[in-house]
Order: structure tokens, then C-alpha cells, then sequence
């Protein structure tokens, strides 16, 4: 089976071309913004492709590599789809925050990665943490305030931790 992909950044993926084939039991073929991957079935192919997407957002590859398990997703927002306004750098500015704090928060209060490129707002971790990171995201992306944000999140937070141990 092979799937063709169009990577944006494919030094990494060169880079770690032989790690990755290893490691996925793929064969990766590059060619300029192109890449093909070969793999013997549909769900060694699936699992490859979630990883090569996950480095062309700039996760580190350790950090990648997770998505070959089932319990673990890559989710991507796309920022215009979540409002009309047009100071996407004002907006990407809200979801880092300054020096990368607010993303930094995000990853604590989530247990997901997040890398924010071009337009659009990656997100990367347990199945379960998906939702609320995304939505979060999209809070931010409308003009929530961080604050506001956080609180939420450490609420859904608590009433976990409450439902588990009840």
C-alpha cells in the first residue's frame, strides 16, 4: 500500500528517514515536498502517516512516534474556522501567549503538545485530553480570556479526579 503525502518541512523527516522506516516498518520515499509511504497494510500505513503529519508540525520525533498507539491523537484546528477576524498574528499571539506561557498551561492543564504553524493549531496527546485541549483552543481563538481558560479546564480537572476516585 502506498500514501502519498505533501510535507511542508521535510528536513526532520530526511533527517530521521532510517529511524522512522525502522521504527514504523514503512518505506519512506522523499521526493522535493512530496513523500510516499509504503507499508504493508492499511493500519501500519495509518499509523505512519499520523507520525509524518505530527513532524511537519514540528513535534520532536520521541513525541511523535506515541501516535503509533491507538489511545493517542493528533487533532489540527484550523484558526479561520473559529472566526471572521483577520489579525491572525493577534490571535496566534492569545494561543502562545507571551514567551509561550499560555501554551505552556495549556500542555499542563491538557497532558497534550500543541504547535501552532501557519494558520492552523496542532494538538497532540491522550484520546481522552484531546477534547478539552481542543476546545480550549477554540475559546481562545473566539476571544475567551486565559483566565478563563485555565479555570475551566482545572474544573473539568478536579471533577475527574473526583469521578475517579468515587
Amino acid at each position: 500500500m502506498t500514501k502519498k503525502l505533501y510535507i511542508k518541512s521535510v528536513r526532520k523527516l530526511m533527517q530521521n528517514k532510517k529511524d522512522l522506516e525502522d521504527s514504523l516498518k514503512i518505506k519512506i520515499t522523499i521526493k522535493g515536498n512530496n513523500v510516499e509511504v509504503d507499508a504493508k497494510d492499511e493500519l501500519e500505513e495509518y499509523f505512519a502517516t499520523r507520525v509524518i503529519e505530527a513532524l511537519d508540525y514540528k513535534f520532536l520525533i520521541e513525541d511523535a512516534l506515541f501516535l503509533k498507539r491507538e489511545d493517542y491523537d493528533l487533532k489540527i484546528v484550523n484558526i479561520k474556522d473559529h472566526t471572521t477576524r483577520h489579525d491572525m498574528d493577534v490571535i496566534k499571539g492569545r494561543i502562545i501567549g507571551t514567551k509561550g506561557k499560555t501554551l505552556d498551561t495549556l500542555r499542563d492543564l491538557t497532558g497534550c503538545d500543541f504547535s501552532v504553524k501557519d494558520n492552523e493549531v496542532a494538538i497532540m496527546g491522550h484520546v481522552e485530553n484531546i477534547h478539552k485541549a481542543e476546545e480550549a483552543i477554540i475559546s481562545l481563538i473566539k476571544g475567551s480570556k486565559q483566565g478563563n481558560v485555565y479555570a475551566h479546564l482545572e474544573g473539568l480537572n478536579r471533577e475527574k479526579k473526583k469521578w475517579k476516585r468515587d
